[in-house]
């Protein structure tokens, strides 16, 4: 396969994947929720998640204004996200930012749709934009576990 066809696979699996973005309403009684914007290219992402009394994500919705790739990223992110753990996520965005930052493999089940967007490595102006979903997501688990935790000392 040619570069340029791979591109051009890569491109539309990345538009596919941004046309069909689930879960793009908020959820009316999130456990936290964090919004998130990547300076450079302006992509801002809000994400609410609802927790299990396991920790594990019940329910989770966002607003998601992004490019193609923050919202290819979001999609897949989306796609997962109910029933991963804290750590399921946390290894999620670290995996997704050493593929990004540091040549590293893919992310790992279930979040390897995260793979599309290895071409992206080479662009380190949109990395920011395809963190924004993972990442917020990370912060507002941190955020409900801490607040829960408050409430219970």
């Amino acid at each position: 396969m040619a570069d340029s066809d791979l591109i051009k696979l890569y491109s539309e699996r990345i538009l596919t994947l941004a046309a069909d973005l689930p879960k793009t309403r908020r959820l009316e009684a999130p456990d936290a929720t964090v919004k998130k914007r990547s300076p450079l290219c302006g992509s801002t992402v809000t994400v609410d998640v609802a927790l299990q009394p396991d920790g594990r994500i019940a329910d989770w919705g966002a607003d998601i204004k992004a490019c193609a790739l923050g919202q290819a990223s979001a999609s897949v992110v989306a796609a997962n996200a109910i029933g991963r753990s804290e750590e399921e996520i946390l290894r999620a965005r670290d995996e997704l930012r050493a593929m990004l930052k540091a040549e590293g493999e893919a992310p790992s089940a279930p979040f390897d749709g995260l793979a599309v967007l290895e071409p992206a490595r080479d662009y380190k102006n949109r990395h920011a934009s395809i963190l924004l979903a993972i990442e917020a997501t990370a912060e507002a688990m941190d955020e409900a576990r801490n607040r829960d935790t408050a409430q219970q000392g």
